[in-house]
Order: structure tokens, then sequence, then C-alpha cells
């Protein structure tokens, strides 16, 4: 008996999601020391978690004990964040586990999700795990989402989940008000994914001047979701949360893992919300690089940056091939994201990093 026999044929057809390397992998396969390269291709923050945190990490205790199953105290300190009370906030391992949980809660094999691409990659892979059909509303050319094409494809294909991202990676791009409203009025569940929005307006507390996260009190068919990864630099513990209506709660907590968020994780993300001023003050920082940075861009001439309220900058490449334009960088320790799907063979992603940084980004953009 062979056991490949026996596996889903829809996995075993599907296409694998790319993930990108960590330091190490990448040094040792460009033969570079860590410290020599500059890692600008996954949208992680370069200033690295608060002292806080890794004073909090340094005195971890009971790390042999099985976490707190509803991570109760994560929630108490998210509710004080963002107004959202404890009752309907999930805790996960990233955002992610988020993503996956809530297709596990709607989906069955042949059940739809509405995906616009271009966007994040893990709500088609999810949909494919759940045997779910993807309803694909392009964008359009500026990157904005094209909510006349989407209000139909709901009416006529009726997915049960409706995926946008604000701002959406890759572009940086925000969602209107008026759009997300338009949205709201479709016979779906609205998943919002709220992974950036820190850099995309701050007023006193990062991100919260734009988040929406206070509208699922207001909407029974909206979800929110926000991560540590970018703002508390958390990307390696994996931790995030989302905003439910209140009357999927009780199904959500029968069937997500019991213990999904490690004590490490809880402590970290507790700890970060324990230091806005320093979340602030890199969140600033790098919204300022960002302007910066976006002005260096447009000089190159074989660029064309996209605005962006993100910590990312979205480029077009004119005139010469994209991908030999990241493996150009990749031999000077500069790692870029590169696309080869439909509608962006031809861009490329670079991450805002330190200033310092930027700067050599640029002059070796110039000097290629």
């Amino acid at each position: 008996m062979n056991p490949l026999d026996l596996i889903r044929q829809d996995i075993a057809t599907m296409e694998p999601y790319t993930p990108i390397f960590p330091f190490d992998v990448l040094a040792a396969r460009l033969g570079r020391a860590p410290e020599d390269i500059i890692k600008l291709d996954a949208n992680e923050n370069p200033y690295g978690p608060s002292p806080k945190v890794l004073a909090a990490l340094a005195e971890l205790r009971d790390i042999n004990i099985y976490p707190d199953p509803g991570s109760e105290a994560l929630r108490a300190r998210l509710t004080e964040f963002t107004g959202v009370p404890a009752e309907h906030l999930l805790a996960g391992a990233g955002a992610d586990e988020l993503i996956d949980l809530i297709m596990r809660l709607f989906l069955q094999p042949g059940d739809a999700i509405l995906n616009c691409p271009p966007t994040f990659g893990m709500y088609p892979f999810d949909a494919a795990l759940h045997g779910a059909d993807v309803v694909a509303v392009a964008r359009r050319p500026d990157f904005s989402p094209d909510v006349d094409a989407i209000e139909e494809a709901v009416l006529m294909r009726r997915p049960k989940l409706l995926f946008i991202t604000s701002p959406n990676n890759p572009d940086g791009g925000w969602v209107a008000d008026a759009d997300l409203e338009r949205l709201l009025a479709l016979p779906a569940v609205v998943v919002l994914d709220e992974a950036y929005v820190e850099f995309a307006g701050i007023d006193g507390v990062p991100g919260m001047a734009r988040s929406r996260i206070r509208r699922v009190l207001e909407h029974d068919n909206l979800i929110v979701l926000r991560t540590f990864s970018k703002l508390a630099a958390l990307a390696g513990l994996r931790v995030g949360y989302g905003a439910f209506p209140i009357a999927l709660m009780p199904h959500l907590w029968k069937i997500k893992q019991p213990y999904n968020v490690s004590i490490a994780a809880s402590t970290a993300a507790i700890a970060a919300l324990d230091d806005l001023d320093w979340l602030t003050d890199k969140v600033e920082r790098i919204v300022a690089e960002r302007a910066r940075f976006f002005n260096l861009l447009a000089t190159i001439p074989y660029l064309r940056p996209y605005p962006s309220q993100s910590n990312f900058i979205l480029c077009k490449v004119i005139g010469r091939d994209a991908h030999a334009l990241k493996l150009a960088l990749e031999t000077e320790g500069i790692l870029i994201r590169y696309y080869s799907s439909a509608g962006l063979s031809d861009y490329v992603r670079f991450t805002v990093g330190r200033p310092e940084q930027v700067d050599r980004v640029v002059e070796v953009l110039r000097e290629i």
C-alpha cells in the first residue's frame, strides 16, 4: 500500500505557499554574515522589540506549564488598547491562525471565499486547504478594490467570506470607509485584515486613529484581524488577535486549539502593550522614513513607486527585468520581494528599513 494514494487529491495538486526564509538560512545561501544583510523582503519591523519585551522574556517562568487557553491576561490588555470588550476578542498564533480558524468555522468543501488579488497569499492558500473555491475579483490598475465587481460577484457566486486587507499587501493602499460600508451591506462575512494599520495613521496610540476594529460592535458580519508582528516586532513569536461579532465567539472557542498562544508570545505581547511610547516612536520613525524612501525611489529612472500607507513600498520596474534586479541586489546583500504572479511580474517591494539601510539600498540601485 502506498500512503500517497490515500492523501486528498486536492492537496496533492495544490500549489504550496512560498515563505520568506530567516536570516541564518538566507545568510548561508548568500555566503554572508547575517549582520551584513539588509533584509527588506518580509515587511518586518527593523527596530526589534521593546526593551520591556526583552526583559519580560528574560524573566519568563513556568514554561513547563501549558499556557492559559483563553489568553485572559492578553485579552484584558487588548481591551484597554483597542476599546473592544474582551468577550469579542480571540488571540491566535499570528493572524494566520485566525484566518485558518475563520475558514474552519464557515467553510465546507465546495463553499467559496471572495479574494481581491493581488493581496496576501494566505487567503487562497487556506481556502484550498478547506476544499473551498476562490472567487477572485482583480483589483483596479491602481490596486484599489473594484467594489462594483465585488458586489456583482457576491450576488452571483454567493461566497460565505470576503477577505479585504487595509492597508493592502503588496501595494499599501487604503480601503475607504465608503467602500467598506458597501462591502458590509453584502450577504457575506467581511474579514478586514489590518496587519499594517499601525502605519496608516497615528493619534497618540499606534494605529488606533484609523483602525476599524471597534466597528465589529456595530456589524454582525464584520471580523477585524490585527497582529503584533509589525507593530511590536514579534513576528518570530507568532501572536495576533481578532475582533469578532459576539454570536460567533462560542463557536470559535469550540474549534480553536486549546493552547494556541504560547506563554512566551503572550508575555511578549503584554509587555509590548505596556510600552506604547516605544511602539509609537518606532511607528513614527518608520512612517517618516517611508516618505523619504518613496522620494528617493522616485529618483531611480527604472522604478515607479506606489504611495503606501504601510511599512513597505511597491515599485513597478520599467525597462529592465524585475527578477534580475532582485538578484543583482542579492549579490550586494540586499533582500527585497520579487513577484512572479500574474499582473505583478514586473514589480518589486521594499520594506521600509532604518535610514542607514535605506541609504545603502538607494546607493546600490543607482549604481546598477
